[in-house]
């Protein structure tokens, strides 16, 4: 061979390892787990802190969430692009906030905010009273412009006002509200007319997402049936608790009519949300799990019936507050899966594969 070919082979050689080894670098970890066949393409948007209850826009361009991380020690509502870029806190930076969403057109947000009674974050829920969450009675609604300007109340009342979100078909708010005493379900016109109760039992009711046609509404709900259920949940609730450990979930209509309980075990079942074929639900649930695993939540699927129960994720820790997009090809959720400390919990993205 003559050395001018040698020196070819010799640099497309070098080119060749150079190519091989910049491609394994572009190589993206798995961060699906087996038995994931639902999932495709799963990419994390957020990588630290603790991110949850991400909720695509209405042009579905960009995802708002809540994020608790660095020296931000209570939650504080973010927005994001769908690629995770351009991060940018839209809520006031004061007090707690939870449960933010669009309203139609994408120039305006609704949360909660506990700020307008203290700017300080208000004290977290005490574990030695078992798993409880808080349901602070300083929590009201505010609406704000997109980027964060401009938060006014909306329909304050005294106890907790939190859990809002919107129709698709952008004409109604559905929240929970304790202006009653007891924690129930209310729908709003956008504009804060037409107030409606639309649960009435006693005990929490909350969670409540519309179906794309906005004709139904899912939510989760905890109803006690004995008196000692009922004497624990009213004691539990002056101190502004609640216990998650036996939420089921129950589709009704949207004017509150023709309630059912559509699933029916003993586990923690929450943060419905209706597929765009408006007939299955996908949902959170520690489902199966025993007393030393009971933190281990993962996403399942069911009719809004109440039949073909499926299991989605298979991860043994967190997996929840899913959404699709309007033609249910991408799906959006918080999980703890490949977090870089204990107890991180993050904003991810995947392709829907029927």
């Amino acid at each position: 061979m003559k050395r001018g070919h040698r020196y070819i082979v010799f640099t497309m050689a070098i080119f060749s390892l150079i190519l091989i080894a910049c491609t394994k670098k572009e190589v993206k970890p798995d961060l699906a787990f087996a038995g994931e066949k639902h999932l495709k393409n799963i990419r994390m948007l957020t990588n630290g802190g603790e991110n949850a209850e991400a909720y695509f826009s209405f042009d579905e361009s960009q995802l708002i969430y809540q994020s608790k991380h660095d020296s931000i020690k209570c939650d504080q509502i973010f927005i994001m692009n769908l690629d995770g870029s351009d991060k940018r806190m839209v809520s006031t930076g004061k007090g707690r906030t939870t449960c933010s969403y669009f309203l139609p057109g994408d120039q305006q947000i609704i949360y909660a905010s506990t700020h307008g009674v203290d700017e300080n974050c208000p004290p977290p829920p005490d574990f030695s009273r078992g798993y409880v969450w808080k349901v602070y009675s300083s929590y009201d609604l505010y609406i704000a412009n997109a980027d964060g300007s401009d938060p006014q109340p909306f329909l304050p009342s005294p106890g907790y006002d939190a859990e809002a979100t919107v129709s698709p078909r952008g004409d109604k708010i559905v929240f929970t509200s304790q202006r009653n005493g007891d924690l129930d379900i209310y729908t709003v016109n956008i504009d804060g007319s037409g107030l409606k109760q639309l649960t009435h039992e006693i005990g929490y009711d909350g969670g409540a997402f519309f179906s794309w046609d906005g004709s139904k509404i899912v939510y989760r709900a905890y109803h006690p049936r004995t008196e000692e259920e009922l004497k624990r949940y009213r004691k539990l609730l002056a101190e502004e608790l609640i216990e998650p450990n036996n939420f089921q979930l129950f589709v009704m209509d949207a004017d509150g009519s023709n309630k059912r309980q559509i699933t029916h075990n003993d586990f923690a079942n929450f943060a419905p949300f209706f597929h765009p074929d408006n007939k299955r639900i996908i949902f959170c649930s520690n489902m199966g799990t025993t007393e030393s695993t009971q933190r281990d939540f993962n996403l399942w699927m069911i009719n809004e019936d109440g039949t073909g129960l499926k299991q989605i994720t298979f991860f043994k820790g967190f997996d929840g507050f899913p959404m699709f997009t309007h033609d249910g090809k991408k799906l959006v959720f918080a999980s703890n899966r490949f977090n870089k400390k204990k107890g991180e919990t993050n904003v991810f993205i995947a392709d829907w594969v029927e």
